[in-house]
């Protein structure tokens, strides 16, 4: 049984059995929960298709959060993108409108997959699916690489944080982060090393954000903090996939985010105290009433 205490563990283990990471995660998951590996896929396949469900309806037009902080910028972005509009392209708008779409539907208590955490909900449903989408890549392709990123993620639970409260959302859209760029390498052909330096990248970029919801509401910043999450993933990925590695490893890239997130004051972990929160408009929001 594995620790998940060592991503490199986790790749040259990879390596050594010439296997995808994914496959090895599923086969060594599959021993440990004592089902067949074929059970444990249609487990996660489910889940999979709870992704797909968030994105089409967190991308209806009607939709707003009881705060009405959240809710209708997931079809903003996709009537810009089917209208030709957005800067980057189709396969950028695409992921941004499914970043939104399932962050937008959490805040509306819409069922999501909490992919690590409920407040990164958007950002490995957007990088998977659009990338599969884009790529036509086999769905069976895409369902695997979520082993890869639950690896990735357990790993950051066991050395660090996924949790806000703990580490600042460099521990929850960081961690999703990283996932979603393991898991995008992976399905694009990359190596388990290749997946490594993807996860690494995308954490890096993300090292010492703070988790400072407005009113104390997963809804402000944290839906765009998806979009962003989600664009870092894609950028990571490119990189790894060039052949561009992370000069700090994954596992050290994780120790540095654990000892910032406890560095960090607590009026900047998800205390609402700090940062946005402590504007004069976040000071508004909540003195409306709103998150009480």
């Amino acid at each position: 049984m594995y620790h998940y205490d060592s991503i490199d563990f986790l790749v040259n283990e990879a390596e050594k059995n010439n296997k995808k990471l994914s496959e090895l995660i599923l086969k060594e998951q599959a021993e440990r929960m004592e089902i067949t590996q074929d059970d444990l896929y249609n487990k996660m396949e489910k889940r999979f298709e709870v992704m797909e469900e968030a994105v089409e309806k967190g991308s209806m037009p009607g939709l707003r959060s009881a705060s009405g902080l959240s809710g209708g910028n997931a079809y903003k972005m996709k009537r810009q993108v089917s209208e030709g509009k957005n800067l980057c392209g189709p396969l950028f708008g695409h992921a941004m409108t499914k970043a939104l779409a399932v962050s937008e539907l959490n805040s509306c208590m819409g069922r999501i997959v909490a992919a690590p955490t409920a407040g990164s909900c958007g950002i490995i449903p957007a990088a998977v699916l659009t990338i599969m989408e884009d790529k036509n890549i086999d769905r069976k392709v895409a369902v695997m690489s979520l082993f890869t990123a639950s690896g990735i993620g357990m790993v950051v639970a066991n050395k660090a944080s996924i949790s806000g409260a703990e580490g600042g959302c460099q521990a929850e859209c960081g961690t999703a982060s990283a996932m979603a760029a393991a898991a995008i390498t992976e399905m694009a052909g990359g190596t388990p090393s290749m997946v490594s330096s993807a996860a690494a990248i995308a954490l890096k970029n993300i090292l010492g954000l703070v988790c400072d919801p407005v009113a104390g509401l997963v809804e402000v910043p944290c839906v765009k903090r998806n979009a962003m999450g989600t664009a870092n993933a894609l950028a990571a990925a490119e990189l790894a996939l060039a052949g561009i590695e992370s000069r700090i490893p994954v596992d050290e890239v994780i120790e540095a985010m654990k000892k910032i997130g406890d560095m960090m004051p607590a009026c900047l972990k998800e205390t609402a105290q700090g940062g946005l929160a402590d504007t004069k408009t976040g000071r508004l929001y909540k003195k409306a009433g709103l998150g009480l």
